[in-house]
């Protein structure tokens, strides 16, 4: 091992540490997908990695989920204090999900931390600290899938995990793994789950050491400084661009509950000079059900919304953390108290980031319109050849912005997760895919058109299963605008065998029972659109209702284009439509 005096490397040096470091994490998570059992590992890719500096900073974070950085954050933040910090040891290995005393978000995804040492001349030096955070199909809880929308407790979420050793010494500690595995009604793809996520993280110390060895402990910390300052540094200057002032915005949730009404989620961003505050005053209560969003899930939403609207070339590190301050009440929505539920918080999180966008965008005009920013997680459980529990996400559609329409079928703000492929989940499960398409007319009207919304149709093949799901923009779809129209809101529809249709009395339900043949139809939101639909290109809207992204009625009706049969198929009538427009 070389040891050095710490001298700042040159620029080209502290790049080439800095790319490294980013290939560290993403080799990481590569090796976690590689060795992950379940489907929304291997297959969706619902985890994130990460490497942080010896002093718990983040220094490095693969492109995967931004909600997931709350959690990694807030573990390594507790391993960083005196009550962990003395007792950390090589062949380590730490695993939480507890949201209240762990640092996490919610139960179903699991930290897991190593700390990364080298030999140095007094024995082993802490170096750094490799993470990952994983979303288990199965911990437990009052549903299947241990992700229900309308929990009233933590306590009906799962099995809480404190921060513990999983491993000691390389081992694993086989009383721990029992514990877990009791606790989940799938035991064995925990374990393969778990086991993937320990030897990720062997690998990424490994490749840590292998860059310390190759330049030096002390160089590749200052290259870590450099990253960090240079993150604080380009926030502070994107800051600097708007101008001071406090920028205000509120949107809301779906109810909790009826006679309550919708839930307020206000945001008051103050601008001085290159410094930048979000307070959340004016939030409303905390929720009955679960979407109640603990300090780390709140912290990881606004580092993403002001990285995205401000800069999104920022590194995403502990640099850019600590230039921004974030307040909000005790007992409110983003702030919860001990044990409100927390399970369905992404739904809450997406509206956090609407309403920072909302509050920028008289400042920032690229802002775009209001995106789907509802989580739609479905699951489905039940017994083919054995117990099964099928979790997915739906996309949707996400805002126009001022020079291009909004995206089809696209995950939004916190959650980056992919789909699962319609081949990959009937050979894993008794449900077949009827249909998986887009929604026309689902995207707001606008001179730039908003991103449609999503329908999956699933049809039971077992006997029975059992469905629950979490869902936002039930109600309330998302905004359009500078007179652009809202997005359609999403809905559940069972379809039973007979023919008859029931649709789910809002997005956050449990315990939903269907039987052989019965079809769960699935809709997402859309996505608002940006400027008067009167300003649309005609020929953009043709080309949309030839696509069958828009009905020749929305056409007439929405952006009042005439269109008309020809011998060479549908034209747009421009007289007919200059009248109509005008």
């Amino acid at each position: 091992m070389r040891e050095t005096t710490g001298d700042r490397p040159d620029p080209i040096t502290a790049q080439v540490i800095s790319n490294v470091l980013l290939s560290i994490a993403d080799e990481i998570g590569m090796a976690l997908r590689r060795a992950s059992y379940s489907t929304n590992i291997k297959e969706r890719a619902d985890c994130s990695t990460a490497l942080f500096d010896r002093h718990g900073r983040l220094v490095a974070q693969a492109e995967h989920i931004p909600i997931h950085m709350g959690s990694m954050v807030g573990a390594v933040r507790r391993l960083v204090a005196p009550e962990y910090r003395d007792s950390l040891a090589p062949g380590d290995v730490y695993i939480t999900n507890d949201p209240y005393s762990g640092g996490g978000t919610h139960l179903p995804d699991i930290t897991m931390v190593a700390p990364v040492f080298t030999e140095g001349a007094d024995g082993p030096r802490l170096v750094g600290f490799t993470a990952n955070i994983a979303h288990h199909s199965d911990v437990g809880g009052h549903v299947p899938g241990s992700n229900s929308g309308d929990s009233t407790s933590i306590f009906m979420e799962g099995l809480r995990i404190p921060l513990v050793r999983f491993a000691t010494g390389g081992e694993v500690l086989p009383d721990i793994v029992a514990f877990v595995l009791l606790n989940s009604r799938l035991p064995e793809e925990r374990r393969g789950d778990l086991l993937a996520q320990t030897s990720a993280l062997r690998l990424g110390g490994t490749r840590l050491v292998e860059l310390c060895t190759k330049y030096g402990v002390g160089t590749v910390e200052a290259a870590c400084e450099d990253m960090l300052g240079y993150a604080a540094t380009r926030l502070g200057v994107a800051v600097a661009r708007i101008p001071d002032g406090t920028y205000r915005a509120q949107d809301f949730l779906d109810a909790d509950d009826a006679e309550l009404g919708p839930i307020p989620v206000a945001v008051a961003v103050t601008v001085a000079g290159d410094r930048i505050a979000l307070d959340f005053t004016g939030t409303g209560r905390e929720a009955v059900v679960a979407i109640n969003v603990v300090r780390s899930a709140l912290e990881a939403t606004v580092y993403y919304a002001l990285k995205a609207a401000l800069d999104p070339g920022i590194p995403a590190n502990g640099g850019f953390f600590d230039s921004v301050t974030i307040t909000a009440p005790v007992g409110c929505l983003v702030n919860p108290r001990e044990p409100a539920p927390v399970a369905a918080r992404t739904d809450a999180c997406q509206r956090v980031a609407d309403v920072v966008f909302a509050a920028l965008a008289t400042a920032v005009p690229e802002i775009p319109a209001g995106s789907h920013s509802s989580i739609t997680y479905i699951n489905f459980s039940g017994v083919g050849d054995g117990f099964y529990v099928y979790p997915e996400v739906i996309a949707g559609g996400s805002g126009a912005g001022p020079e291009l329409d909004g995206l089809d079928a696209v995950q939004v703000h916190v959650t980056n997760s992919s789909n699962l492929p319609i081949e990959a989940l009937e050979a894993e499960y008794p449900l077949l895919a009827e249909r998986y398409l887009l929604v026309p007319d689902s995207g707001g009207a606008g001179r730039r058109r908003g991103g449609l919304a999503v329908r999956r149709d699933i049809r039971i093949l077992s006997e029975s299963a059992e469905f629950s799901a979490h869902a936002d923009r039930q109600s309330i779809g998302p905004h359009g605008v500078h007179g652009g129209a809202d997005g359609t809101p999403g809905r559940f529809t069972v379809v039973r065998t007979d023919g008859s249709e029931e649709r789910l009395p809002g997005g956050r339900v449990s315990g939903v029972r269907l039987r052989e043949g019965d079809v769960m139809r699935v809709e997402s939101p859309g996505a608002g659109g940006y400027g008067d639909p009167r300003e649309r290109d005609p020929a953009l809207v043709l080309r949309d209702v030839l696509d069958g992204r828009v009905s020749p009625e929305a056409a007439r009706d929405r952006y009042r284009v005439r269109l008309v049969d020809s011998p060479d198929g549908l034209r747009v009538d421009d007289a007919a439509t200059a009248a109509a427009r005008s």
